[in-house]
């Protein structure tokens, strides 16, 4: 019998103007990396960070963008986290847990990039208040834009 799959966070509708937004890059992939993520609240900029990653990948990028992400957030607030790597979002809200309980390891092998995974993973569990949900890239949406802008910076700006 099939097993079924949870069901999937909508994407949102329309262009988000609050939350934290995270983006991560690797030009080419592999190659030099960076990360940005940018905390916004009705269209205002509370506050932003970007980094450099050296020769990485972009999923490490996308996961370390999201661990930065929830410093920018303070404790208690409720916010939504996006992030436009359906892969990064998915490894979070869905597969982390499974792989905790396995000893971090896939029913087909090891989980990669599992240093940054298990990192992310204990930040968003230890703060529920945070929703973490994917954004589709390159369509318009401002502060997603904006976050890839400042994953750019980092990766060239170093």
């Amino acid at each position: 019998m099939p097993t079924k799959r949870p069901k999937k966070t909508p994407a949102p509708a329309s262009d988000p103007m609050t939350g934290v937004f995270t983006d991560g890059s690797a030009v080419p992939n592999p190659g030099e990396g960076g990360w940005g993520a940018v905390y916004v609240v009705d269209g205002d900029v509370i506050s932003e960070a970007f980094g450099y990653g050296g020769q990485t990948t972009n999923n490490r990028m996308e996961l370390s963008a999201l661990i930065h992400a929830v410093d920018l957030v303070p404790q208690g607030t409720e916010t939504t986290v996006y992030s436009d790597s359906n892969l990064a979002v998915r490894t979070i809200n869905e597969w982390a847990a499974g792989w905790e309980k396995r000893g971090w390891r896939r029913k087909s092998g090891p989980v990669e990039n599992v240093d940054l995974v298990k990192e992310a993973y204990a930040a968003y569990k230890a703060r529920p208040e945070l929703s973490l949900v994917w954004i589709k890239a390159h369509v318009g949406f401002t502060w997603n834009e904006y976050a890839d802008e400042l994953a750019n910076r980092g990766r060239v700006e170093r």
